[in-house]
Protein backbone atom coordinates (compact mmCIF):
# COMPACT_ATOMS: atom_id res chain seq x y z
CA UNK A 1 0.00 0.00 0.00
CA UNK A 2 1.16 3.68 -0.74
CA UNK A 3 2.49 5.50 2.41
CA UNK A 4 0.18 8.04 3.50
CA UNK A 5 1.23 11.57 2.64
CA UNK A 6 3.66 13.24 5.89
CA UNK A 7 2.06 15.51 7.75
CA UNK A 8 2.53 19.38 8.00
CA UNK A 9 6.43 20.15 9.24
CA UNK A 10 6.42 21.39 12.81
CA UNK A 11 6.96 25.37 12.70
CA UNK A 12 10.73 25.75 13.29
CA UNK A 13 11.27 27.26 17.43
CA UNK A 14 11.82 30.99 17.08
CA UNK A 15 15.53 32.06 17.53
CA UNK A 16 15.77 34.18 20.94
CA UNK A 17 18.59 35.94 22.33
CA UNK A 18 18.07 37.76 25.18
CA UNK A 19 20.78 40.61 25.86
CA UNK A 20 21.61 41.89 29.70
CA UNK A 21 22.82 45.42 29.59
CA UNK A 22 23.96 47.87 32.20
CA UNK A 23 23.18 50.99 29.86
CA UNK A 24 19.63 51.00 28.15
CA UNK A 25 21.86 53.29 25.54
CA UNK A 26 22.64 49.64 24.42
CA UNK A 27 19.07 48.94 23.43
CA UNK A 28 19.11 50.68 20.16
CA UNK A 29 22.70 49.88 19.02
CA UNK A 30 21.69 45.91 19.10
CA UNK A 31 18.56 46.73 17.43
CA UNK A 32 20.19 48.03 15.12
CA UNK A 33 22.59 45.69 14.18
CA UNK A 34 19.94 42.83 14.33
CA UNK A 35 18.18 45.03 11.79
CA UNK A 36 20.93 45.08 9.84
CA UNK A 37 22.60 41.66 10.32
CA UNK A 38 20.20 39.00 11.98
CA UNK A 39 16.49 40.31 11.03
CA UNK A 40 14.68 36.82 12.16
CA UNK A 41 16.54 36.92 15.30
CA UNK A 42 13.88 37.90 18.54
CA UNK A 43 15.89 40.04 21.05
CA UNK A 44 14.74 40.69 24.90
CA UNK A 45 16.80 43.33 26.35
CA UNK A 46 17.26 42.96 30.19
CA UNK A 47 18.82 46.23 31.81
CA UNK A 48 19.59 46.78 35.22
CA UNK A 49 22.09 50.28 35.71
CA UNK A 50 22.51 49.31 39.19
CA UNK A 51 24.80 46.14 38.01
CA UNK A 52 27.54 48.32 36.81
CA UNK A 53 27.40 50.71 40.06
CA UNK A 54 27.39 48.26 42.27
CA UNK A 55 30.30 46.53 40.31
CA UNK A 56 32.36 49.85 39.93
CA UNK A 57 32.11 50.38 43.73
CA UNK A 58 31.82 46.90 45.06
CA UNK A 59 33.82 44.67 42.57
CA UNK A 60 32.01 42.62 40.03
CA UNK A 61 31.95 39.59 41.90
CA UNK A 62 29.51 41.80 44.21
CA UNK A 63 26.90 41.47 41.59
CA UNK A 64 26.96 37.82 40.82
CA UNK A 65 23.53 36.35 42.79
CA UNK A 66 21.80 39.36 40.45
CA UNK A 67 23.57 38.12 37.09
CA UNK A 68 22.41 34.98 37.85
CA UNK A 69 18.85 35.80 38.28
CA UNK A 70 18.82 37.51 35.54
CA UNK A 71 19.92 34.58 33.86
CA UNK A 72 16.96 32.61 34.92
CA UNK A 73 14.45 34.89 33.95
CA UNK A 74 15.55 34.92 30.85
CA UNK A 75 16.00 31.39 30.30
CA UNK A 76 12.42 30.87 31.74
CA UNK A 77 11.33 33.51 28.86
CA UNK A 78 12.51 31.54 26.19
CA UNK A 79 15.82 32.48 25.30
CA UNK A 80 17.98 30.39 23.46
CA UNK A 81 21.52 32.16 24.56
CA UNK A 82 21.89 35.00 26.19
CA UNK A 83 24.53 37.77 25.91
CA UNK A 84 26.23 40.35 28.45
CA UNK A 85 27.08 43.64 26.83
CA UNK A 86 28.82 44.57 29.69
CA UNK A 87 32.70 44.42 29.73
CA UNK A 88 32.96 44.57 33.66
CA UNK A 89 30.77 42.30 34.69
CA UNK A 90 31.16 39.93 31.36
CA UNK A 91 33.45 37.41 33.37
CA UNK A 92 30.80 37.05 36.15
CA UNK A 93 28.06 36.50 33.82
CA UNK A 94 30.14 33.51 31.66
CA UNK A 95 30.86 32.27 35.51
CA UNK A 96 27.26 32.44 36.21
CA UNK A 97 26.23 30.73 32.88
CA UNK A 98 29.20 28.26 32.89
CA UNK A 99 27.34 24.40 31.87
CA UNK A 100 24.19 25.84 31.47
CA UNK A 101 21.90 25.28 28.75
CA UNK A 102 21.46 27.88 26.55
CA UNK A 103 24.68 29.00 26.76
CA UNK A 104 25.32 32.80 28.31
CA UNK A 105 27.93 34.44 26.17
CA UNK A 106 29.89 37.58 27.25
CA UNK A 107 30.06 40.54 23.80
CA UNK A 108 33.81 41.01 24.15
CA UNK A 109 34.98 37.98 23.61
CA UNK A 110 34.53 37.41 19.76
CA UNK A 111 36.30 40.99 19.84
CA UNK A 112 39.25 39.63 22.41
CA UNK A 113 40.43 36.74 19.87
CA UNK A 114 40.40 39.32 16.66
CA UNK A 115 42.78 41.51 18.90
CA UNK A 116 45.15 38.11 19.32
CA UNK A 117 45.23 37.84 16.30
CA UNK A 118 46.48 40.78 14.79
CA UNK A 119 49.50 40.99 16.71
CA UNK A 120 50.95 40.61 20.23
CA UNK A 121 50.88 44.35 21.21
CA UNK A 122 47.32 45.71 22.61
CA UNK A 123 46.29 48.69 23.82
CA UNK A 124 42.71 48.35 26.30
CA UNK A 125 40.92 52.07 25.60
CA UNK A 126 38.34 52.44 28.44
CA UNK A 127 36.08 54.62 29.90
CA UNK A 128 35.58 53.23 33.31
CA UNK A 129 38.52 51.88 35.23
CA UNK A 130 36.72 48.51 36.16
CA UNK A 131 36.55 47.65 32.85
CA UNK A 132 40.42 47.50 32.62
CA UNK A 133 41.64 44.40 34.54
CA UNK A 134 38.38 42.42 32.90
CA UNK A 135 39.13 43.11 29.51
CA UNK A 136 42.97 42.25 30.13
CA UNK A 137 42.17 39.16 31.61
CA UNK A 138 40.02 38.24 28.66
CA UNK A 139 42.61 39.36 26.49
CA UNK A 140 45.14 36.79 28.23
CA UNK A 141 42.68 34.01 28.38
CA UNK A 142 42.16 34.27 24.80
CA UNK A 143 45.88 34.69 24.03
CA UNK A 144 46.81 31.58 25.88
CA UNK A 145 44.00 29.77 24.23
CA UNK A 146 45.25 30.47 20.77
CA UNK A 147 49.50 29.72 21.80
CA UNK A 148 50.11 33.27 21.61
CA UNK A 149 52.12 36.05 23.51
CA UNK A 150 50.40 39.39 24.20
CA UNK A 151 51.62 42.34 25.88
CA UNK A 152 48.06 45.03 27.04
CA UNK A 153 48.49 48.37 27.85
CA UNK A 154 45.62 49.96 29.38
CA UNK A 155 44.53 53.29 28.22
CA UNK A 156 42.26 55.00 30.36
CA UNK A 157 40.51 58.30 28.81
CA UNK A 158 40.33 60.86 31.98
CA UNK A 159 36.58 62.44 31.69
CA UNK A 160 34.65 60.50 29.06
CA UNK A 161 32.98 58.38 31.47
CA UNK A 162 31.31 61.58 33.05
CA UNK A 163 30.37 62.71 29.77
CA UNK A 164 28.57 59.60 28.86
CA UNK A 165 26.71 59.96 32.23
CA UNK A 166 25.74 63.78 31.41
CA UNK A 167 24.27 62.51 28.46
CA UNK A 168 27.05 63.98 26.13
CA UNK A 169 27.10 61.05 23.84
CA UNK A 170 28.93 62.89 21.13
CA UNK A 171 31.79 64.39 23.41
CA UNK A 172 32.29 60.71 25.25
CA UNK A 173 32.51 59.34 21.33
CA UNK A 174 35.06 61.97 20.42
CA UNK A 175 37.42 61.48 23.50
CA UNK A 176 37.38 58.05 22.93
CA UNK A 177 38.35 58.33 19.39
CA UNK A 178 41.19 60.74 19.95
CA UNK A 179 42.20 58.35 22.47
CA UNK A 180 42.78 55.60 20.33
CA UNK A 181 44.07 58.01 17.95
CA UNK A 182 46.70 58.38 19.78
CA UNK A 183 48.15 55.36 19.68
CA UNK A 184 50.66 54.52 16.73
CA UNK A 185 51.46 51.76 14.86
CA UNK A 186 55.17 51.65 16.90
CA UNK A 187 53.30 50.62 19.94
CA UNK A 188 50.62 48.57 18.93
CA UNK A 189 49.35 45.91 16.70
CA UNK A 190 45.60 46.29 17.67
CA UNK A 191 43.27 49.10 19.69
CA UNK A 192 40.44 47.67 21.59
CA UNK A 193 37.59 49.45 22.84
CA UNK A 194 37.01 47.85 25.68
CA UNK A 195 33.05 49.09 26.14
CA UNK A 196 30.57 48.86 24.14
CA UNK A 197 29.35 52.18 24.34
CA UNK A 198 32.54 52.81 22.40
CA UNK A 199 31.83 51.53 19.34
CA UNK A 200 30.23 54.72 17.47
CA UNK A 201 34.26 56.01 18.04
CA UNK A 202 36.12 53.32 15.61
CA UNK A 203 33.66 55.57 12.91
CA UNK A 204 35.75 58.60 13.68
CA UNK A 205 39.37 57.40 14.39
CA UNK A 206 42.37 58.01 11.57
CA UNK A 207 44.95 55.68 13.16
CA UNK A 208 46.63 53.38 10.91
CA UNK A 209 45.94 50.59 13.53
CA UNK A 210 43.21 48.59 13.77
CA UNK A 211 40.91 49.73 16.05
CA UNK A 212 38.30 46.93 17.57
CA UNK A 213 34.65 47.32 18.59
CA UNK A 214 32.69 44.14 20.45
CA UNK A 215 28.64 44.93 19.57
CA UNK A 216 28.69 43.49 15.83
CA UNK A 217 31.42 40.47 16.48
CA UNK A 218 29.55 39.93 20.07
CA UNK A 219 25.63 39.84 18.72
CA UNK A 220 27.12 37.47 15.69
CA UNK A 221 28.86 35.18 17.84
CA UNK A 222 25.51 34.80 20.44
CA UNK A 223 23.26 35.27 17.38
CA UNK A 224 24.93 31.79 16.02
CA UNK A 225 24.59 30.40 19.79
CA UNK A 226 20.92 31.29 19.63
CA UNK A 227 20.05 29.44 16.38
CA UNK A 228 22.19 26.37 17.46
CA UNK A 229 19.97 26.08 20.69
CA UNK A 230 16.31 26.60 18.80
CA UNK A 231 17.79 24.00 16.27
CA UNK A 232 18.07 21.35 19.20
CA UNK A 233 14.56 22.31 20.59
CA UNK A 234 12.98 21.92 17.12
CA UNK A 235 10.91 18.63 16.86
CA UNK A 236 11.67 16.15 14.64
Amino acid sequence: MPSAPAGPRAPAAPVVLALLHTSPVHVPVFDALREQDHPRLRVRHFVDEDLLRRARRDGPETVADDVTAVLERAVAEGAGAVLCTCSTIGAVAEAAGAGRVPPVLRVDRPMAAQAVAAGPRVVVVAAVESTLAPTAALLLQEAERAGRRLRVRPLLVPGAWARFEAGDTDGYVRAVAEAADSVTGAEADAVVLAQASMAPARNLTTTSVPVLSSPRPGLAAAARAATRAAGAAAPA
